[in-house]
């Protein structure tokens, strides 16, 4: 299983990329591999500020349907539109290609509070 040392992590299985002010956001090889053939992924909080733990889209897999929430409070200021068109790339490319979103953080001390990559393999038992 992939869990990238590079990354933060979230107990509901999201990854999170920091760059500055500038969150990248997406569901773990883990999560993707649990759903299943993802089929769709829907985002409809583009331009919205949130807060941490809100729900801000859903991924859709042939048998299910899972919330996914934001990890860091912020704008959502970017959605991955290639999805729109090849939601596959989640699961064939979950920390690249299938990215979601991307927020431009309210709360940096927040970051704290997100898993490393060994809590994370804590948590999943790996």
């Amino acid at each position: 299983m992939n869990i990238p040392v590079n990354l933060k992590y979230t107990k509901d299985h999201e990854w999170v990329s920091i760059e500055g002010d500038i969150a990248t956001v997406g569901i773990t090889d883990f999560a993707q591999k649990e759903l299943g053939d993802i089929v769709y992924v829907e985002v409809d909080t583009l331009d919205q500020t949130l807060d941490k733990d809100e729900v801000f889209g859903t991924v859709e897999a042939v048998k299910t349907v899972s919330d996914l929430f934001l990890p860091l409070s912020g704008e959502i200021i970017e959605f991955n539109e290639e999805l729109e068109t090849t939601p596959e790339a989640v699961n064939t490319d979950a920390y690249g290609a299938g990215w979601m979103i991307k927020i431009k953080i309210a709360n940096t001390t927040e970051i704290d509070e997100l898993l490393t990559d060994v809590q994370y393999k804590e948590l999943i038992g790996a």
